[in-house]
């Protein structure tokens, strides 16, 4: 089932949140005073929840309805729909200062569509906060000396990881739909062996 998935992601999300509202502090605190967020990707409405504490306003889509569903249980009173980055959400929600999509682009069958579909959401000037678990040479090594590779790429898992991203891969991805002056955020463990990596890019001003 794919709720399962969502909560899986739920779980590594836990790490990813103190850095991702780090993130979100300085954006706040910028020129951009970005107080409106898309969340691409939100699940169960767990991250957008959490986020509103701290003054954002959320909207956001998953493709999950099972994830959905749970949303509009939890959390009623929160902007979340049914959707996903291959609609032209453009035309339904607008543009927005800040876009968040955590463990998401790991599951996406086209991610050039995706990363199409990112830019159009985020407002020119505007922030995209994107994580993925990471993935690089040490990390790699130290999975296959440990015998760990058949589980961390395993094909058994339904609606499981498809994409795995290093920095340059996903880097390139980024720059490939607009996107400039990206940097990358490494968490959980120690940066080398890193459980996942936060991207912030900018989306350039006319």
């Amino acid at each position: 089932m794919r709720f399962q998935v969502i909560d899986t992601q739920m779980r590594r999300i836990v790490v990813l949140m103190p850095a991702v509202k780090a993130e979100l502090r300085k954006i706040n605190d910028s020129s951009q005073g970005g107080a409106w967020l898309f969340d691409l990707g939100c699940g169960n409405g767990s991250v957008a929840a959490s986020i509103t504490k701290e003054g954002w306003e959320v909207s956001g889509v998953d493709p999950s309805s099972e994830g959905i569903s749970a949303a509009a249980k939890t959390y009623p009173d929160l902007h979340l729909k049914e959707g996903s980055a291959y609609d032209d959400l453009v035309s339904l929600y607008g543009r927005f200062p800040v876009v968040l999509s955590l463990e998401v682009v790991e599951h996406v069958y086209a991610p050039r569509e995706y990363a199409r579909t990112l830019f159009d959401l985020v407002e020119p000037g505007g922030t995209a906060i994107i994580s993925t678990p990471y993935h690089g040479y040490l990390k790699n090594l130290a999975m296959a000396v440990t015998g760990k590779m058949d589980k961390h790429f395993t094909a058994l898992w339904d609606h499981g990881h498809i994409k795995f991203w290093s920095i340059p891969t996903l880097s390139a991805l980024l720059s490939e739909a607009g996107f400039n002056d990206i940097r990358f955020v490494r968490v959980g463990r120690v940066p080398p062996l890193a459980q996942s990596m936060i991207a912030i890019a900018q989306k350039p001003k006319p």
